[in-house]
């Protein structure tokens, strides 16, 4: 089973900007109730979308620099990167069908 990758401030260009795949970014917080609900998706992902697309988790109390310049106002947001540029986003616990649907158009 894959697990998301652990993002911070110092590995997020090297791992996101720079990846050749599409990249799911789970921005959360440890104390976030709806980050929690969403983590087991975000999980899944990560295995579903092995080879296809990578899938991190950045925690936005440990990483506010690369949080701030993404403009994250509200967690949990998914950002989905495409050759380096934020594709598509994701705000609020939403179902798994909604994150899969955008990041099926980022693949495509």
């Amino acid at each position: 089973m894959s697990e998301p990758t652990v993002l911070s401030d110092d590995n997020f260009s090297a791992e996101v900007l720079n990846a050749e795949l599409p990249v799911l970014v789970d921005f959360w917080a440890t104390w976030c109730g709806p980050c929690r609900v969403i983590a087991p998706i975000v999980q899944e992902l990560s295995s579903e979308y092995e080879g296809k697309a990578k899938v991190c988790k950045l925690d936005v109390d440990e990483a506010q620099k690369t949080a701030a310049e993404f403009g994250i106002r509200s967690i949990p947001t998914l950002l989905i990167f495409k050759e380096g540029k934020v594709a598509d986003q994701i705000i609020g616990a939403v179902p798994k069908g909604q994150i899969t649907e955008k990041l099926e158009t980022a693949l495509a």
